[in-house]
């Protein structure tokens, strides 16, 4: 059964190690992540980001049990585990089905992952926008026509801009 958890981001490896030890090693984990590059003195820098920003899904058979999960609530790392994950598995693992099928070679979700819940404002990660926010005025097939600021644009979908939902 899959649970979803909010952890500390800076204590993630510790979150999973400590999971490990008091569930035992056939748990698995599901933290979708994001690719970007960033300019810093004239170097380019790769970059990942989690796409959940400090949510990660976690399987174990014994997840449906509530004494289970009492007995994890204390582990380093945790904030706490989100409830109601037992009446919504079916759409937790359509999400991860989803999310799945949007990454690339590399394991990294694509922009038409984020394309597809885009509604009306969105905020760029990567590229010469960076940390602008904009408005989504039309969607196309292989473009969004937005406004950023008081200007009118047209963001190809061939281009390695990402953005994200607001």
């Amino acid at each position: 059964m899959w649970a979803v958890a909010k952890i500390k981001k800076s204590e993630f490896e510790m979150f999973k190690r400590e999971l490990i030890n008091k569930a035992g090693a056939d748990i698995k984990f599901y933290c979708p992540k994001i690719e970007y590059h960033r300019y810093f003195k004239n170097k380019v820098k790769r970059l990942e980001k989690f796409a959940l920003e400090n949510y990660i899904f976690c399987y174990h058979e014994n997840f449906n049990k509530s004494i289970f999960l009492n007995k994890l609530r204390f582990i380093k790392g945790l904030e706490y585990f989100l409830d109601g994950h037992y009446q919504n598995q079916s759409e937790i693992v359509n999400f991860i089905k989803y999310c799945k099928g949007a990454e690339n070679k590399k394991g990294y979700l694509t922009q038409a992952f984020f394309k597809a819940i885009i509604t009306k404002k969105a905020k760029f990660i990567s590229g010469p926008l960076t940390n602008m926010f904009f408005e989504i005025i039309e969607k196309q097939k292989n473009k969004l026509k937005i406004l950023v600021g008081s200007v009118v644009t047209t963001v190809s979908d061939n281009n390695n801009y990402l953005y994200r939902p607001v």
